[in-house]
């Protein structure tokens, strides 16, 4: 007796196939042998013009039904839909960095810190050894949470004495003047940061609390809102040029204007909204500006004490919730227990979910969601499961954390600026320490416009992309925007720059010699360790056609169910480029799986066995 949901679905598939064969006479027929070989079905194209029009379609249908019956039978069931979702993007993704990386050195530069970020890799490593033991560093207990420090302000506030925005701001007319806006997209937070006194997180989440009326709905005092946040604030790195207390501002007001598209009016619970809020608050409170591979690299506590797995995220998580045992500080003390306990899972899930290296898992996941969710509801995406929510919820904040690129031109040029420094700083510290320079992080010949045309076109539009639709249509403006950065950025890539003499023999070796990647000299090419799971797969399969989606049909409905800132950035970073992008001005890399349909019953069907790695070079 088969008990299994997919063992039944796939024997009420064969029970259907063979009952309509029965139907239309074609029970001799067997399962089409050229398919097998990687060629289109021959319903599609080679019916004999003899058959009636019935028999054609009853052929068509039978290929199709065994089409899908093999693809069935030869799935790996360990692993779940959204993997396959996950490993076939990958999988294109690798397509189009490894032809990225083969144009020029600095293709090649994009092309490794796109895969290095947002792409979890298995791949070996030199760990450094552990610094010596200085006698005077103080000891302290692997379980306890460093970063946490005493608050500099006084714990208690009396409620009488709160200013209008949380803060003594001395520009407080021209800070008002600035959170009017809290609910569009595209606030000037660099402002909101000077006019605030360099207090942006506290006075963007108190006016957010205040407009969402969150402090009355679960009996937040006034008082220990405030000194929370300030707390909170304080423990934001003030050296930290990118992933500071500004970014923090910025993902809570993204995170916010987002809960409030009219596609998802009414979705979300209250308890729910709060967490979103808290998390994007919290999510990368006591930064160290620098990336969890160089904490892994370099041997870190942080690395040792969460087994080298999200470091960073988890770091984040321990010490947001620990400052709400300081004094005056448990914003949440009026929650009952089921409610504290829900919120403190959602918040985990959400900022675990910051991680990049989890970009194309998220990304699957929810482009799977939503073509579901199309196909078997009538257009209708009922959100009335845990799963389903905090699905939508991680990929809210994974936007808001990547919405940089779809913001007003002026502000996302300071915000690459910032993360520039932020990269050139973690560079040096690495060629200090004799190691491995991470990619982009080469003060001395990164490719600033061009990375920022690979993070747009293979990163940042895929997932923006797939929200949209989502949201359909809400988000389209953010999209434009998006768009238009894109080429602002393009057309600044320098066609006419002065190499440097390594950058002419490579010139005069391109395609064949070797590329530099990260500063580092090599004899071979960045190689793709990525190893995808499904075997069956061509390693030299032509990369798929990319095309925006142009389809002007609305996304799925939702409802739901019961149930200026004193940082000045370096300047003469935009002068550190080397080579002329050679990719086409207008490519983007696309998701659109009705269009790579048809592809993929060729490529899946191509028989190359073992599992394949993309290499560039030997």
């Amino acid at each position: 007796m088969i008990v299994t949901p997919f063992a039944q679905v796939l024997a009420s598939l064969r029970t259907v196939r063979s009952n309509f064969a029965v139907i239309t006479d074609q029970q001799d027929r067997t399962v089409s042998k050229t398919r097998s070989s990687g060629s289109n079905p021959p319903s599609m194209c080679k019916t004999s013009l003899a058959e009636e029009p019935h028999q054609q379609l009853s052929i068509e249908t039978l290929d199709e039904l065994d089409w899908c019956l093999e693809q069935l039978e030869t799935l790996k069931t360990r692993h779940s839909v959204s993997e396959m979702a996950s490993n076939k993007f990958k999988r294109m993704l690798n397509r189009e960095l490894t032809q990225l990386s083969e144009t020029s050195r600095s293709g090649n530069q994009v092309s490794e810190f796109i895969s290095s970020t947002f792409l979890e890799k298995q791949h070996d490593m030199d760990i450094m050894s552990p610094p010596t033991k200085e006698k005077d560093k103080k000891k302290r207990p692997m379980s306890q949470i460093s970063g946490v420090k005493k608050a500099t302000h006084s714990p208690s506030l009396a409620p009488s004495t709160i200013p209008r925005f949380g803060v003594n701001a001395s520009q407080e007319g021209l800070l008002a003047k600035e959170l009017e806006d809290i609910n569009r997209w595209g606030i000037d937070i660099f402002k909101v940061s000077e006019y605030s006194g360099n207090r942006p997180l506290t006075v963007t989440m108190y006016t957010i609390f205040q407009e969402r009326d969150l402090l009355k709905s679960f009996k937040i005092p006034a008082d220990t809102f405030i000194t929370f946040m300030m707390t909170l604030e304080d423990h934001y790195h003030a050296d930290v040029a990118y992933h500071n207390n500004i970014h923090a501002a910025d993902v809570v007001q993204s995170t916010h204007v987002l809960l409030s598209t009219p596609a998802l009016e009414a979705v979300f619970t209250d308890l729910e909204i709060l967490a979103a809020l808290f998390s994007s608050a919290i999510h990368d409170v006591d930064h160290p500006g620098v990336s969890n591979q160089f904490l892994i690299n370099t041997n870190s506590e942080l690395a040792l004490m969460y087994n080298d797995s999200s470091v960073l995220e988890n770091h984040h998580l321990a010490v947001g919730f620990k400052l709400l045992q300081e004094d005056n500080c448990d914003i949440f003390q009026n929650l009952g227990k089921k409610q504290r306990q829900s919120l403190r899972k959602i918040v985990i899930d959400m900022v675990l979910a910051t991680d990049m290296s989890k970009h194309m898992n998220l990304l699957a996941d929810l482009k799977t969601m939503v073509e579901t969710k199309k196909v078997t509801s009538l257009g209708v995406l009922l959100l009335d499961n845990y799963s389903d929510r905090i699905q939508v919820l991680q990929n809210m904040v994974h936007c808001a954390d990547l919405s940089n690129p779809t913001k007003p031109l002026e502000l996302y040029r300071q915000w690459t600026d910032r993360i520039m420094v932020e990269f050139f700083t973690q560079g040096d510290r690495e060629r200090d320490k004799g190691m491995e320079i991470s990619p982009m992080c080469d003060k001395q010949n990164a490719s600033i416009e061009k990375n920022q045309v690979g993070f747009i076109d293979y990163i940042v539009h895929p997932l923006w992309e797939t929200w949209a639709d989502l949201v359909h249509p809400d988000a389209q403006e953010i999209l434009d925007t998006l768009e238009d950065n894109r080429e602002w950025y393009q057309s600044m890539i320098p066609h006419s720059p002065s190499p440097h003499p390594e950058d002419q023999q490579d010139a005069a070796h391109a395609g064949e010699s070797s590329a530099l990647s990260g500063g580092s000299i090599s004899a071979d090419k960045f190689q793709f360790e990525l190893t995808l799971e499904e075997e069956g797969e061509s390693d030299t399969e032509s990369p798929p056609e990319e095309e925006e989606d142009s389809s002007g049909s609305r996304g799925p409905e939702l409802s739901r169910t019961d149930s200026g800132s004193g940082f000045d950035a370096v300047s003469a970073t935009n002068l550190l480029l080397t080579k002329k992008l050679s990719t086409d001005s207008g490519r983007t890399f696309s998701l659109d799986s009705d269009k790579d349909m048809a592809e993929d019953r060729e490529t899946d069907q191509e028989g190359i066995s073992g599992v394949p790695r993309f290499r560039l070079g030997t």
